[in-house]
């Protein structure tokens, strides 16, 4: 669903139970008429296209299962998320805003090329799914990387807890876009949690647009009866006589004009870009059994932590 909100914005909904998840975006009515798709995955997923000046932007929203929640139901939530990202071309703009229910931790020993160092307290197994999932897209989780009061790091806080479950995640190699990333203090855009606001100038690269130059078609003069009707009409051109001017200028351009005339020139239009094309269905086929297998080791490995966890505890009591 999607209605007027008010104050010039629109806002971009779906849920199933309104009493239960949901999840949504919210646009000012200026973009809107940008929007060229809307996909709702599940009242815990679902994206946005735009188009900004020729730079297509995916806004995806989320929201995973809280901690107690079955397992089953987090690793739904990761696949769909994986399908939503897998169905973006990777030059695409990406901006991930969810609540993930997961603490990423303060520092990145291990984990630099995802994540800064300025996250908040340990990281549980909920935000080690979120690492996982950045190194697996290649993303960065941008809260991390800029230097805050913890106060301005912290989005969610009930009674004396204070914790960071709200992330925003972009490309590694857009990164360089983001020009700051903080919780604004005061502002709760739902109970309990705060709002968490990121700066990105997106950066378009406008491909100058020069004319091509028609070239004469002088290879078809290899052919025996184009190189003898070229010879013809050069004759003609100076009334007829078997000299050419002495003026060199002249001459130069009674033979151009002449070529152009007999043989032709080219279009002018650049030929198809053939450097893709090595990018078939086989190798299509093999990176995505690739990332299938990567996530599987991913669930594998983070359900042995649980386990482990789940085994010291009892040996502890």
């Amino acid at each position: 669903m999607a209605h007027s909100i008010g104050a010039g914005f629109k806002l971009f909904y779906y849920g199933v139970d309104s009493k239960r998840n949901g999840v949504g975006v919210v646009l000012k009515e200026e973009f809107v008429r940008n929007v060229l798709e809307v996909k709702r995955v599940s009242d815990r997923v679902m994206s946005l296209k735009l188009e900004i000046e020729g730079v297509m932007l995916n806004v995806v929203s989320g929201y995973a299962p809280q901690v107690g929640c079955e397992l089953e139901e987090k690793e739904r939530f990761w696949s769909e998320l994986d399908e939503v990202m897998e169905s973006i071309p990777t030059g695409e703009r990406v901006v991930i805003g969810a609540d993930f229910n997961g603490h990423v931790g303060e520092g990145n020993t291990g984990d630099e090329e995802v994540m800064g160092e300025f996250g908040v307290k340990e990281r549980n197994l909920e935000g080690q799914m979120v690492v996982d999932f950045a190194k697996r897209m290649d993303m960065a989780v941008v809260n991390s990387y800029f230097q805050k009061r913890e106060e301005h790091r912290v989005t969610y806080k009930s009674g004396g807890r204070s914790t960071q479950v709200d992330h925003i995640l972009c490309r590694r190699g857009n990164l360089k876009e983001i020009s700051d990333c903080k919780v604004v203090v005061g502002e709760s855009v739902a109970r309990q949690h705060r709002m968490v606001v990121c700066r990105m100038t997106l950066m378009v690269c406008k491909k100058k647009t020069s004319e091509i130059e028609k070239k004469t078609k002088w290879w078809k003069l290899k052919k025996e009866e184009c190189c003898a009707e070229f010879r013809q009409k050069l004759r003609q051109v100076p009334g007829g006589q078997v000299v050419l001017p002495d003026d060199w200028e002249t001459t130069a351009e009674v033979i151009r004009e002449t070529g152009r005339k007999v043989l032709g020139v080219s279009s002018g239009r650049r030929k198809e870009d053939k450097e893709t094309w090595w990018w078939n269905e086989e190798v299509q086929d093999s990176i995505q059994r690739k990332r299938l297998a990567k996530k599987k080791w991913d669930m594998d490995w983070t359900r042995l932590k649980r386990t482990d966890r789940n085994t010291r505890s009892y040996s502890a009591e």
